[in-house]
């Protein structure tokens, strides 16, 4: 059993759901070794977040982010922590909501990820920056 663990930077991007698989793909080159396995994935950040869904329609993306601004709307009343601007809690709420990590199996040097499945980085701030992720890789590597 091996191990590898890197860490990504992934490029800034607008408030919105982001398919970003290949970008991670592309930061593994050691992917492409493992027979099987598994890859965790965890952004570093609290105002983002990842998951999966559908990876042709880009409207799903599009309605994803309106769903949860509805859910999670910027400038109410009972928020508390408002210093770092009105996006600010909602994208907490949101990556709290959405979560930080998934775990992926790995077949044949690629995730193994259903023909829709696409991993989305969930930029929930209006300017987040480059966000960082760390993935660790576990499995038997191909001989």
């Amino acid at each position: 059993m091996d191990w590898i663990q890197r860490d990504i930077t992934l490029a800034p991007r607008p408030r919105g759901f982001h398919l970003v698989t290949r970008e991670i793909e592309s930061g593994l080159p050691e992917l492409a070794e493992f027979e099987i396995g598994l890859a965790h994935i965890f952004i570093l950040h609290t105002s983002a977040s990842l998951t999966l869904n559908e990876n042709a329609d880009p409207d799903v993306r599009a309605d994803m982010e309106s769903h949860f601004n509805h859910l999670a709307p910027e400038n109410q009343p009972y928020y508390l922590h408002t210093m770092e601007g009105p996006d600010d809690m909602p994208a907490h709420i949101k990556a709290s909501l959405l979560g930080s990590s998934h775990t992926l199996p790995i077949r044949d040097g690629r995730f193994r990820l259903g023909t829709w499945q696409g991993i989305y980085l969930c930029e929930h701030r209006d300017h987040g920056g480059p966000r960082r992720i760390v993935v660790t890789i576990t499995g038997k590597r191909s001989d």
